[in-house]
Order: C-alpha cells, then structure tokens, then sequence
C-alpha cells in the first residue's frame, strides 16, 4: 500500500494559528489554490491508493483555471474569431449590401458578454476538476494551509482562525504565483490591472497601454488589438518576447506593426495614475503615455511568504522560489514542490508533469525527471509561436552543437488556401546524427503544430524519420515533414 502523502494545490497558502484538534495517520497536505501542480498531484496519488487531501482556498484548479491560462485563451478564442474576418478579404468575402470587404473593427464586441462567457467556462472547468478529485477519493478541504514543521500542516479558514491540524507522510507545495506590480502604481481593478482583473471589464478599453512585453503582455497585447482597442506595447527590451526565437519575435512584431500596435521599445514604465477618465503611464525618461486603462504585465511573484517554509528547513532562492531537484524534491524529505513556486517553467503543463513526478516518486514508483529540452511552450498570439527543445541561440552561442533548417509557410498549399502569409517551421538536429533536438512553429495554431515535433524531441527522432512520415495534402503539417527533408537532401559538411 502506498503511503500517504499531502499535496498542496497551485496557489498561495496562508495557514495560521495552532490548531484545537489534530487528525493522525497518512494524510496529504493542503494550499492555497488547487491548481494543475496540485490536483494533477492528487489524482495521481489517490489512484495509487494514497489517502489523500487537498487543501484549496479560492477554486479547484487555481490560476490557471480561474485567472489566468482558460480565461486568457478563452478570450484569445474570441480574437481569433476577429482575425478570421480581418483576413477574408482575399478569400473573397465580401459584404452582402454593400459588397465592401468585411473588417474586424466594423464588428462590435460585447465584453461583457465575452467576460462572462471567460468567467463561465473557467467555473465549469473547476467544477470537472472537482469532481474528478471526488470520483478519485480525494478530500478536498476549503481552506489554507501553512507548514508546521516537514510533516504537518495548519488548516485555516477565511478569518485566519486554525480549524485542524493533518500530519502526513508526504506533503506537495504547489502554492503557484501572483501578479507582479508596480510598488508606484498599485492595480485597482479598474482602471490599473493586472492580468487577473481583466475578466471584470464590461466595455472594451479605448486605448489599452501594456506594461511587459514578456508572454502575458504581448499575448494580451494581441487580442486587445484584434477585440478592437487601440493598444500601446511598453517594452523595455529591444524586441518584444526577449528570450524567445528572434525570427519569431521579429514576425510577432510585423504582425503588431501591420495591426496597428505601437511598440514603445526599449521604455521602461515608472508609474501609472489615474485620471478623471483614463490612465497616465510615466516612463523613466519623463515621458507620459495617455490611455483609457493600463495592464501590468511584469511578471509574477510565488506566493512563498507565509508559508512555514523557514521553520521547516526548507530552502528557497533569493527570487523566493522553492529550490527543487528534477524529481520535484525539496531540501527536506518528505517534501515536494511544484508549479509557478518552483520557478521551473511557469507553464501549467509543467506544473502538472512536476506534481505526477512528486507523487510517483513519493510512493515508488519508477519515474522519469523533468527533462527540461523536452518541454514545449506556446504564445497565443496572432500569429502564435510554440517552441520545444534548444533554441537557435543555443546553437549560434556554440553552448549546443546543432544545424538549423527553417521554411516559410508561404510556400505551403494550404496556407495559400487559407490566406496565411505569416510564419515559418524551423527545424535544429545535431550534426551527423540528424536526431531532432529543437524546434520552432509560427503559424495559427502552432500550439498544436508543435506536438509531432516535441514526440521527435522526447523520442529522439531523426529528421530523416520526421522526413519519411506521410503527412495529409495539402495541410499545414506537410511543412513540418518538409523542412526535414532539407537536412536529408542536403550533402553533409
């Protein structure tokens, strides 16, 4: 029988007081939101057999459910509607009255009613991921939760009062992150935001400034724009997406130049204020930038303080982040981290992978590590960008030995078909061997191109197996076969 371990769902915990009464034997552990790290965690563990609790405060699924991953992409889903229009034109589309060529911005978009359709779906998905937790025989606790030593956690409830006491066997941190804000400039939900508070919006913002032009603020950016705002990026970085493929961020800013999104390059944001009717944002060089709202987008902060992490021997890094191994281990035996507190990858598929890894390890199983070259990511932009393994720069830094083939999706039929005339495959092999260590997709969804690529990666596939796999005519993927062949074709050096 598998022993009993505590899971800490994704988001911040806050436990309190000591506890009246205590419960004994093996139990998990609890936190603050039950996020992917957390109920992936859960799950995984109760189906092993593991008596298991999970500990949430704010909603099953934490911020990727209910702040952040589906109610962004919820919204990006909306958008994308709106670029399909904004793109008919060569398709042939034409007004029925008039026969004028349609437009997005001749469309009007209701936000309240895209908000609470983001809204909805996000508490929908909560509730599946509850009942799944349910079906598994996990018990879930509505509260906080803060560390009492390595095997035992406070439960607290919404006054801070301590309720219970569980020990554990086994217990997982998977507390997640919140938004980073200016110290100058503090969000007030309406017209200062971060990305949570977006969803409460009920008219589109006139002129929306971005602060961040990382992941969040060009993702946001890009939909604002394409929902209709006038959208102003602040960035201080030369390009946009700083530390992602370059030819990519350069695509990603055509796109915004030829959408009509102004990118203020290398500004830095200093305050924000409000106005009778909008917003001011300051920039370092004195400069002010007007707009009717101001998103923060600067990055996230793990909710690590409070926590009990200090008492229990617990080691955490100077950014706050709790240091972990590839097995999602942390300094003290018995217990695990995962998630956006870990400051691994703040991705929700990675969280979940880290929280699986922890439980299966705890009980015993074998169990691969965290390869972190195997991890793929996406940016729901328009165009989006997914990427998986080493990068370009890895292979031009000489830090990685690679070749580097790349094709624009021009050339494809079915980009033709459709009217794409953005974005390109690029492929990266070791020399000699030709086995696939990296890739980059541009293109409407590239989120899902990118998979044939990551099994390549994770698979060690060479780009003459990629090259010699039947893909559908005329499609997208054809591209993905196609550029290989390039390495199959080509004489060796």
């Amino acid at each position: 029988m598998p022993q009993w371990r505590r899971d800490r769902s994704q988001h911040r915990p806050s436990f309190g007081p000591p506890s009246s009464h205590q419960r004994r034997g093996p139990r998990p552990r609890g936190d603050r939101r039950g996020g992917p790290g957390g109920y992936e965690a859960a799950l995984t563990a109760a189906r092993h057999g593991a008596q298991t609790v999970l500990i949430e405060d704010r909603g099953i699924g934490g911020a990727a459910v209910i702040t952040d991953v589906v109610p962004s992409k919820t919204l990006i889903a909306t958008a994308d509607v709106l670029d399909l229009v904004a793109g008919s034109q060569q398709l042939g589309i034409r007004d029925a009255d008039n026969g004028t060529a349609p437009a997005a911005h001749s469309l009007n978009v209701d936000l309240a009613a895209v908000n609470h359709r983001v809204r909805e779906l996000a508490a929908a998905q909560s509730v599946d991921i509850r009942s799944s937790l349910t079906a598994a025989g996990v018990q879930v606790i509505d509260g906080t939760g803060r560390l009492d030593g390595p095997d035992r956690v406070d439960v607290l409830d919404a006054a801070g009062t301590r309720v219970d006491t569980l020990e554990a066997d086994v217990i997982l941190l998977a507390v997640g992150a919140r938004p980073r804000e200016l110290e100058s400039a503090p969000c007030d939900g309406e017209r200062i935001l971060n990305w949570t508070q977006l969803y409460a919006l009920d008219r589109l913002p006139e002129h929306l400034i971005v602060v961040g032009s990382g992941v969040t603020g060009a993702e946001f950016a890009s939909a604002y724009r394409s929902l209709g705002s006038e959208v102003t990026l602040v960035s201080s970085r030369e390009k946009v997406l700083p530390g992602t493929d370059a030819e990519a961020a350069d695509v990603l800013e055509e796109a915004f130049a030829r959408r009509g999104v102004t990118v203020r390059s290398r500004s830095r944001a200093e305050t924000a204020r409000r106005t009778e009717d909008g917003v001011v944002v300051t920039l370092t060089t004195g400069e002010e930038i007007a707009g009717s709202h101001v998103l923060i987008a600067i990055g996230g902060i793990p909710w690590t303080s409070d926590l009990g992490l200090f008492s229990a021997g617990i080691r955490v890094k100077e950014s706050g982040h709790i240091e972990t191994d590839r097995v999602s281990r942390t300094s003290v035996r018995g217990v695990y981290a995962a998630g956006d507190c870990t400051g691994v990858y703040p991705l929700a598929s990675v969280a979940a992978m880290q929280g699986r890894i922890a439980m299966h390890h705890a009980l015993g199983d074998a169990v691969s590590p965290l390869i972190s070259t195997q991890v793929s990511s996406a940016i729901f932009t328009s165009p989006e960008i997914a990427v998986v393994g080493v990068s370009e720069q890895d292979v031009l830094s000489g830090e990685v030995s690679g070749e580097v083939m790349m094709l624009h999706l021009e050339t494809n039929p079915r980009a033709k078909m459709q009217g794409i005339t953005e974005g390109f495959v690029k492929l990266i092999v070791r020399p000699g061997s030709h086995t696939v260590i990296g890739a980059v997709v541009v293109a409407p969804r590239a989120s899902e191109l990118i998979l044939p690529y990551t099994l390549a990666v994770a698979h060690r596939l060479t780009a003459e197996q990629v090259a010699g796999t039947f893909t559908i005519y005329p499609s997208l993927t054809g591209s993905l076969a196609e550029v290989a062949r390039q390495r199959v074709l080509a004489p060796d050096a």
